[in-house]
């Protein structure tokens, strides 16, 4: 019996997971209808079941799948399209895999869409909206998760006048009408400065994001309201602002630290950015903490490592994702309030041994 060869592309999933293409072949002529009969259903339990439908039983999604096994049968996504006009596939973007961050909120949203009965398909572009667009379109997606948005992306507008769902994952664009799953950046920038205060640090830096980001804009702002309180100053010449990347701490360092009154303390955007600063004090001959403390924001698990042991702002990777993933399938379902739904997750400082008193 001739067949065909159906490729798949898809996460595997793991905090390190990778993408992967796998072929199967399929025999040619196998339907729902056969297996149907084998398992003694009818063909719409068959399709229900096939997608874990809930309102299946679990015994009988269980026979359904051990006939589709015995007869080698493959759903068809097509067919599934027009059948129920979902495609159970959900569309992921995010520009730069490369960052530490985004593996670890990848997986845990791949298993929680997993679980929900929706395969993630992840889009990576660096910048090209109008091509993840088209991707998107192409791919006939039920909605969109979008990782690495900033507050002048034109995808959301695009998105919606299309119809099509989505949710932000880490960003938003800081309006009020988003569907997010997000952390309490303020809250988080205000921990670090009333640390810093209280450490006797007067001479105080931050290296944070890009100001087209909410995450440095809203950490930025909770710094430096927590910092005015305390009557610390933040004064421009102390501040720097780029990529959220090892790059932009390592690169920022030697400037900060050439100027006449150089900073006692450093605070990061997030840990990549300060692993950057690390590197860039041991390399001027710069003692951490003695000389310079150095905070970053998400407590990446390589933040624990013993050759950093970074002090850091810590919220839930895990459920940050898996929120997010609740909330799309939510909209999906039209189950929300159209006049959006921001879910926050709190923060917490956890000490390490990158910060000390001032000296």
């Amino acid at each position: 019996m001739q067949g065909v060869c159906t490729a798949y592309v898809y996460w595997t999933g793991g905090a390190v997971g990778r993408l992967r293409v796998a072929t199967r072949r399929e025999p040619m002529g196998i339907t729902s209808h056969d297996v149907a009969k084998l398992a003694g259903v009818s063909q719409p339990t068959v399709s229900r079941a096939l997608r874990d439908d809930p309102r299946v039983s679990r015994a009988t999604r269980e026979k359904v799948r051990r006939a589709a096994e015995a007869l080698n049968y493959v759903p068809s996504e097509a067919g599934r399209t027009l059948s129920t006009s979902a495609t159970r596939r959900v569309g992921v973007i995010v520009t730069d895999l490369t960052n530490p961050f985004y593996p670890h909120v990848i997986a845990p949203l791949h298993d929680e869409l997993s679980s929900l009965g929706y395969r993630m398909m992840l889009i990576t572009e660096r910048s090209d909206e109008a091509v993840a667009e088209e991707k998107l379109l192409d791919q006939s997606m039920d909605g969109v998760v979008l990782a690495t948005a900033t507050t002048d992306s034109r995808l959301p507008a695009q998105l919606d006048r299309r119809g099509m769902p989505y949710v932000f994952l880490n960003r938003d664009t800081g309006r009020s009408d988003d569907f997010a799953s997000v952390v309490d950046n303020e809250g988080g920038g205000r921990l670090v400065a009333r640390e810093l205060a209280a450490l006797g640090h007067r001479r105080v830096a931050g290296i944070f994001g890009s100001a087209n980001t909410t995450t440095g804009r809203e950490r930025e702002l909770g710094f430096r309201l927590a910092l005015a309180e305390a009557g610390v100053g933040l004064p421009e010449s102390r501040v720097v602002r780029g990529a959220f990347e090892y790059e932009t701490g390592y690169s920022a360092l030697p400037a900060l630290l050439d100027a006449d009154e150089p900073p006692t303390a450093v605070f990061c955007g997030n840990d990549v950015v300060a692993i950057g600063v690390l590197n860039a004090a041991l390399a001027a001959g710069v003692r951490v903490p003695e000389d310079l403390t150095v905070i970053g924001f998400d407590d990446l698990p390589m933040a624990a490592w013993e050759v950093f042991r970074l002090t850091t702002v810590r919220h839930d990777l895990r459920e940050l994702s898996r929120q997010a993933a609740r909330l799309l399938v939510r909209r999906i379902a039209k189950e929300v309030d159209p006049a959006g739904e921001r879910l926050v997750l709190p923060t917490e400082f956890v000490p390490r041994a990158t910060h000390a008193r001032a000296r």
